[in-house]
């Protein structure tokens, strides 16, 4: 590497854990002593979030555990030599799951029809029971806010839903915290880190071989308006860190029916006093 990319690995990387370390303190995502099961899938989003958390388990002033895991959903072709030697290098604690959901997923789901949502609840069951067995205290996903951002309209679009990924979450049945320590990095950033880290990226053959995947929809229309309109995308991402309940319309999470004008408020009174 020469002394110019150097420069831009430094800076990226600079960036990207300044974020990570926000994102992490704002969300108290990570305590001392805490296991860490970091899930790699083999992205460049996965590589780029255990480096930074093996960076701060160096140096940050808590002490906590990290054990990375991959899940071998046996599809065709998967290269499973990659991940253990990238880990074994690092010297990192690791764990490959070897679990068929790949033969699941193409015999439930109809040709044609997106794998996704099946594929993703099968690997978040599998995880999460890897989790407990282990005994992790948090486990942390490689998705960051462009990814946050998609995940919004996405909701908004196809599920009527004012509703994203939070940074950190309570899993449906109690037992796991999940948490997204790249929640506030930029995906360009990451892109970029993994081309000058030369990360062993392996492709998901499975979703990445259908065509005209909503998401990729939602990607290309936050691009384009990235492109045209610089600095939307992170407005985009600071609305959903700073909402008001009040000037939307959940009839469940604000009294709206409860509102009174002063002068009804005195009118009331008076009422009363009369009565």
């Amino acid at each position: 590497m020469d002394v110019k990319e150097t420069i831009k690995l430094n800076r990226c990387r600079k960036n990207i854990r300044r974020d990570v370390g926000h994102a992490i303190s704002d969300f108290s995502m990570i305590a001392d002593g805490d296991l860490v099961m970091v899930c790699m899938s083999g992205g460049k989003d996965s590589y780029a979030l255990l480096d930074v958390l093996l960076s701060l388990k160096k140096h940050a002033p808590i002490s906590f555990e990290i054990h990375a895991v991959n899940l071998d959903q046996k599809q065709p072709g998967f290269p499973g030599e990659i991940l253990p030697k990238h880990l074994e290098d690092l010297g990192v604690t690791y764990t490959v799951l070897e679990r068929d959901t790949y033969s699941i997923v193409k015999e439930k789901i109809p040709s044609g029809k997106t794998y996704c949502g099946l594929c993703s609840r099968l690997r978040r069951g599998i995880l999460y029971n890897f989790a407990d067995e282990i005994g992790a205290d948090k486990i942390a996903l490689g998705h960051h806010r462009d990814d946050i951002v998609e995940t919004l309209f996405l909701n908004m679009f196809h599920g009527g839903k004012l509703k994203a990924m939070p940074p950190k979450l309570l899993s449906d049945d109690k037992r796991n915290i999940i948490i997204r320590p790249l929640a506030y990095c930029k995906e360009s950033e990451l892109e970029k880190f993994s081309e000058l880290m030369k990360f062993p990226i392996i492709p998901c053959d499975l979703c990445g071989s259908q065509n005209n995947l909503q998401r990729q929809v939602i990607k290309q229309m936050l691009r384009q308006w990235d492109k045209e309109f610089p600095g939307r995308v992170e407005s985009i991402f600071r609305s959903i860190c700073n909402v008001s309940i009040s000037q939307l319309a959940d009839v469940s999470l604000y009294p709206f029916a409860e509102l009174e004008s002063s002068k009804q408020m005195v009118k009331n009174i008076d009422l009363l006093e009369v009565s």
